[in-house]
């Protein structure tokens, strides 16, 4: 996979496990036990524990803005986040034992998360997106570098349903008349756990592929392949079996140096996975009021077609109004200027300033004692 060196400076410096708490270490402190000089403190230096659990798409993106929020902005400040998968998350945004969840389907989509959640709080919850990103096909093909191999929609559709069952299949081989690609076995590898990517993954297949019947959501009965935990688990199943092919949001794929295909769009061209196609596929539609915003199969045709947006959960009724203070002010940086920076050295999509004023208002809605 061919990244530049900017990008490849920023993914070097993640940790290797993104399930780990999302905190960096206190700087040291002067004689009289402050924090050094030009570091602002939060609630008259008292420390504040936040945390939060779901989707593992934004997990790198989110490790990088926590950690240099309490670096660089607020050492007071400790963001831990368990990247456990969308469908987790939002039961643990449900049960109330974290201070936010993250998913990459809006809790708004299921009308049972929704309800038990209701019926839980007692009001609607709310749901802002923090980032877009965008899924890949990932392979592992010997002597198939990153983004030779295409894929029609047709082709990837027969992958998926388990039709194709041989790279030798005439339809890559119409796809790639000047690739000479290894007569291996497709080995399709899917999430095994409830998932916002699946989610997003689903919902673009569900759309394009006129033969599929395992639906649209966070967990499918998938007609072939293997299963991996979290983005993590599907990367590791990609990287042990040669011919494997599955999908991942792209930062995964660059995090582990895992190529990726040119996949046909609605328009029909082949697209390359970026942050810029990715942009176009969901920066030009319009958002609906409760930010769940689902663009299954852009029609762009410079769109790439499997995009999806992270949102995070909050509540309305806060204890604490200090920590949702901390939290707030941590979010608002991550959708700033800085954050914004950071989520392009990972190859996230920023969300606009525009879109960002509305999610300002919707934190205004949040009552804390």
């Amino acid at each position: 996979m061919v990244l530049n060196r900017k990008v490849l400076s920023a993914i070097a410096s993640l940790p290797i496990l993104l399930v780990a708490t999302a905190c960096a270490p206190e700087p040291e402190a002067g004689g009289d036990g402050t924090p050094p000089a030009g570091q602002p403190v939060s609630g008259g230096g008292q420390k504040v524990a936040i945390s939060g659990a779901g989707a593992s798409f934004p997990a790198p993106l989110f490790q990088r803005w926590f950690d240099a929020y309490n670096r660089q902005v607020d050492p007071n400040v400790q963001v831990s986040y368990q990247s456990i998968g969308s469908g987790a998350g939002l039961e643990q945004y449900i049960k109330d034992t974290v201070d936010f969840g993250a998913s990459e389907a809006p809790i708004t989509d299921s009308a049972d998360r929704l309800k038990s959640f209701k019926d839980t709080h007692d009001y609607d919850p709310i749901q802002v997106p923090m980032t877009g990103g965008f899924i890949s096909f990932s392979y592992n093909l010997p002597g198939i570098d990153d983004q030779q191999l295409k894929l029609s929609r047709t082709t990837y559709c027969g992958i998926v349903m388990g039709k194709i069952t041989k790279w030798s299949d005439p339809a890559i081989a119409a796809d790639n008349p000047d690739l000479t690609i290894p007569d291996l076995p497709v080995t399709f590898a899917h999430r095994s756990d409830g998932s916002g990517t699946t989610f997003v993954f689903t919902n673009h297949i569900q759309t394009v592929c006129p033969d599929w019947t395992a639906g649209a959501g966070t967990s499918v009965d998938w007609p072939v392949g293997v299963g991996g935990q979290g983005n993590e688990g599907v990367a590791a199943a990609i990287q042990q079996n040669e011919g494997a092919i599955g999908y991942l949001s792209y930062a995964y794929a660059a995090l582990n140096d895992i190529d990726s295909a040119l996949i046909q769009n609605k328009a029909g061209t082949f697209i390359a996975p970026s942050p810029e196609a990715a942009g176009k596929a969901l920066l030009d539609e319009p958002v609906p009021d409760d930010f769940a915003l689902l663009v299954p199969d852009p029609s762009g045709p410079d769109s790439y077609p499997i995009v999806g947006l992270a949102w995070v959960m909050i509540y309305r009724d806060y204890e604490d109004d200090a920590k949702w203070q901390a939290m707030r002010k941590v979010f608002e940086w991550s959708l700033g200027a800085e954050g914004k920076k950071v989520a392009e050295e990972l190859l996230y999509v920023p969300i606009p300033d525009a879109l960002v004023e509305r999610i300002k208002k919707e934190f205004d809605t949040v009552n804390a004692k």
